[in-house]
């Protein structure tokens, strides 16, 4: 798994946003409220930085302290949507959380691709990362979270169906 730091020196704008102090998301009970433990490497991200805009195109969700609920129900709206397209023959067969092996949302884009976890192990640090772009398309990756971001904007993974701006030259980062 990559470290924040390997992310941060490949989008080091972002240092900007860092917590001074790590931030105290209660793990144990967003867990117990989604009913999964989540990857370490993101798990490290969201303790270090708060929900994060990456070139004003990719958002990275990660729970606010005291708001874990309201993360955790995000994720299940997500699900939500994604057994719609599911019942209607438009996921590949990737199936939402929580059905076994299911995909779990951590991401998205202003324009409607969407970025999952594929959870196909019982270690959450095993997971690869899914993406539907807006257009359909469906992208699988053996990285997790933190990897897949840092190869995107290192342009060391290409993810079919993104707009040609994807990544920017020079992508900013909000907090």
């Amino acid at each position: 798994m990559l470290r924040v730091e390997e992310l941060e020196a490949t989008l080091p704008s972002m240092t900007q946003w860092r917590a001074p102090a790590r931030r105290s998301v209660d793990w144990a009970a967003l867990e117990a409220d989604l009913g999964t433990a989540l990857p370490s490497d993101y798990r490290s991200l969201a303790e270090a930085y708060p929900p994060l805009v990456v070139d004003d195109f990719l958002f990275v969700s990660v729970p606010r302290p005291g708001a874990e609920a309201s993360w955790a129900s995000g994720r299940r709206y997500s699900s939500e949507i994604l057994q719609d397209l599911y019942e209607i023959g438009d996921t590949e067969d990737y199936v939402p959380y929580p059905e076994p092996g299911g995909l779990l949302c951590w991401a998205e884009s202003n324009e409607g691709d969407v970025f999952y976890w594929k959870m196909n192990s019982p270690d959450p640090d095993a997971w690869p990362v899914v993406v539907r772009g807006a257009n359909g398309d469906w992208s699988e990756f053996p990285v997790g979270a933190v990897e897949f971001l840092a190869g995107v904007y290192r342009r060391s993974i290409d993810v079919p169906g993104m707009p040609r701006s994807f990544p920017g030259d020079d992508p900013k980062v909000l907090g």
